[in-house]
């Protein structure tokens, strides 16, 4: 068994890659008072926004709103999504308040025609030239392969495709590739192979784990990132977000589920898991339902006092 790390990265995505996912538009204030709440849990990065139209993904609509409104601690990165130029040159308006910007495209022709109306090819030439302007602006650059596990339209994805499409980003800029399970049709033995494919391929470049709890695996399989060596992984308070393909997804895995599993083995993340199960609480209450989180329900495990402490 290959050594785990005592430590990883984690960055929430819940107010971007969740809250877009809502059938209701958060009101504004509320989405400030819980990214608020969240930068003070002890996570040091959290994607807050898109910049996309507003009459596409309404309920991102005030990104810029949100972005001006934001009071973390210094030591908390923001990042936002952009779709293309356009999204970029919002943006950039806003500038001083983010320091990481993410852009994001599929491994799968069919679910980027689905997505984002291109195909790979078109993608990547827009991309290229978003993430050589936001390196001209000192921003830290993600890029997401979605799909990068399987398109729920085409079935397999080959990994050597992926590869080439982050050797392309890395090429254009790239500091940080994200391998989403979009559709959560991995499963570990296939995380373990492939990250262990991409890791020879991009070495000295940021891999990132985005996984989804579409078929109940996606802790599973953030086990075996873990033993590929991934120590950095993306995930949403509360379970929120997903891909509506196939119906009745369920979202990403729980912030809280992912650190209480990686404290409870010895792995650093840094959160403060009671202070995130409190916001994601708050984010039930704001949503007005019940959330997928086990965690959230059942809280940290309890290991009473310690031996040497009288009970």
């Amino acid at each position: 068994m290959s050594e785990l790390p005592d430590a990883v990265r984690v960055r929430e995505v819940g107010p971007r890659d969740g809250f877009q996912n809502e059938a209701e538009v958060i009101p504004t204030h509320e989405k400030v008072r819980l990214i608020d709440q969240l930068g003070r849990t002890g996570l040091k990065r959290i994607e807050v926004t898109s910049f996309v139209r507003r009459d596409v993904i309404p309920q991102l609509g005030d990104a810029a709103e949100v972005l001006r409104q934001i009071d973390v601690p210094d030591d908390v990165a923001l990042s936002v999504l952009v779709p293309n130029e356009r999204g970029l040159d919002h943006a950039l308006v806003q500038r001083e308040r983010f320091h990481e910007l993410t852009v994001f495209l599929s491994a799968s022709e069919t679910h980027n025609r689905h997505n984002v109306n291109r195909s790979i090819a078109q993608s990547l030439e827009e991309l290229e030239r978003v993430l050589d302007r936001a390196g001209a602006e000192g921003l830290r650059r993600e890029a997401v392969i979605s799909t990068a596990f399987g398109c729920p339209y085409e079935g397999e994805v080959p990994a050597a495709r992926v590869t080439e499409i982050a050797q392309v980003l890395v090429a254009a800029g790239a500091d940080e590739i994200a391998f989403g399970d979009t559709t959560g049709m991995a499963n570990p033995r296939m995380v373990e192979e492939r990250f262990a494919i991409w890791r020879a391929a991009l070495r000295g470049v940021e891999l990132t784990a985005h996984f989804h709890n579409t078929r109940g695996l996606g802790l599973a399989n953030v086990l075996a990132s873990l033993h590929a060596g991934v120590d950095s992984f993306e995930a949403s308070f509360g379970e929120l977000g997903g891909c509506p393909v196939p119906a009745g997804a369920t979202g990403n895995i729980a912030t809280e589920e992912l650190v209480s599993m990686l404290e409870e083995m010895g792995i650093a993340t840094g959160v403060d898991l009671p202070a995130l199960i409190v916001a994601t609480g708050e984010l039930s209450d704001v949503l007005d339902r019940p959330l997928g989180s086990h965690v959230l329900r059942a809280g940290p495990v309890d290991w009473g006092p310690p031996p040497d402490r009288p009970a």
